[in-house]
């Protein structure tokens, strides 16, 4: 059978993950630390941080709908890209909380469009088969690993300080490569703008976004405390940068093999595994910390935690929005996992951090990831039985 043609816009897709993803590999793992330079508490930390996923909440599902009335994703794309590089310039003038929280604040809000949209140009231009989806998106993951191997050591040398410069350098060449992007026509779809609506009310959709927000919750263990987790045991800036990469590692090496995987094991099986695996992966972070070995084998379980779920929620969601619910789809599914799981994860595992310590956290995201199986498990079984019924 022979392979469906790749996208017509493969390089430049594959260019902006890179671009985007490399910043988020810059900033997601030394953020924290550039911020306890500056003399901010854990507390304040988590909630600068948390930002990141709380105005995921409103950017993706306000430039989404902005996008699809102007009919204008490119564009929308191009603008916030622009306007998040202009506006990190505060970072680099920001003395004390509140100065950081608002340039947080309008960074995170304009980056939030370009994860939703990108993601809906490329399936949009796929057509709906999701057979070189992981081969595009792992540029995202190289992105990533190039950023945070080489920031770590470059942290190391010439001090934290540094990270607002790598990091602009990257949202500007995320600007350069969206003027590249061209829009995709988009298939009809017979679907109604309003059927949105009636897609959130059922009882498979709801179980579906409550396990993704859960799980992302969990996540939040990582992308806010995990740098500051390591260093706290000892590690340096190098080998925390290292941890990271081995994650995105085993990420990429998914997302290569994602299509003939899927094909055997199937979207519902590696959903549920992901999950589980999620629980081993938070639970040995949270035991092993003085284990090189054992944090190893939970960095590579991010391959599970991270991109097989990832993927499985990507190819779930293409039975409830296809065609004219493409965009909104991807942006209400960053708005709810990333950013409403996101933020109060974030929010709640700072408490967890400043009552009962670092390792707490880990087992806390742990329980998160036990409930995230509990919903899908709902959401997969109602889904088969209305398949059964209809």
């Amino acid at each position: 059978m022979p392979q469906p043609a790749w996208p017509k816009q493969s390089l430049t897709f594959g260019l902006f993950f890179f671009a985007y993803y490399g910043y988020v590999g810059v900033f997601s793992p030394f953020a924290s630390l550039f911020f306890a330079q500056r003399g901010m508490t854990a507390t304040e930390i988590g909630v600068l941080m948390s930002l990141m996923q709380v105005m995921r909440i409103f950017g993706p599902n306000l430039w989404g709908w902005i996008a699809d009335h102007l009919h204008a994703r490119v564009t929308v794309l191009r603008v916030t890209a622009s306007a998040a590089m202009v506006l990190f310039i505060g970072m680099f003038f920001a003395a004390n909380f509140w100065t950081f929280f608002w340039v947080m604040v309008l960074v995170n809000l304009f980056t939030g469009a370009q994860g939703p949209l990108s993601e809906a140009l490329m399936l949009t231009e796929m057509r709906g088969d999701l057979t070189h989806y992981g081969k595009l998106r792992l540029w995202g993951s190289v992105g990533f690993i190039v950023a945070v191997t080489g920031t770590g050591e470059l942290l190391d040398r010439f001090g934290v300080g540094l990270m607002p410069t790598i990091a602009f350098a990257l949202l500007a060449l995320l600007v350069m490569v969206s003027l590249r992007l061209r829009e995709s026509a988009q298939a009809h779809s017979t679907q109604a703008i309003n059927s949105m609506r009636s897609i959130l009310c059922q009882r498979e959709v709801i179980a579906f976004f409550t396990s993704t927000c859960l799980m992302v919750a969990a996540h939040a263990a990582v992308y806010v405390f995990y740098s500051l987790y390591l260093q706290q045991q000892g590690y340096s800036k190098t080998l925390i940068g290292v941890m990271w990469s081995i994650g995105v590692v085993a990420e990429i090496g998914f997302f290569y093999f994602q299509a003939p995987i899927f094909r055997r094991f199937g979207v519902r099986r590696l959903m549920i595994a992901s999950l589980l695996l999620a629980v081993v992966r938070f639970s040995m972070i949270g035991l092993c910390a003085q284990s090189l070995v054992g944090l190893v084998i939970a960095q590579l379980l991010h391959a599970a935690s991270f991109a097989v779920h990832h993927s499985s929620s990507v190819a779930m969601m293409q039975r409830w929005f296809a065609g004219r619910l493409q965009a909104r789809g991807q942006a209400l599914y960053t708005s709810i996992s990333y950013g409403i799981g996101g933020s109060a994860g974030g929010l709640l595992l700072s408490v967890i951090w400043d009552k009962f310590g670092a390792q707490s956290v880990f087992f806390a995201a742990s329980a998160l990831c036990g409930l995230a199986v509990v919903a899908a498990a709902l959401s997969l079984r109602w889904q088969i039985f209305y398949t059964r019924q209809t």
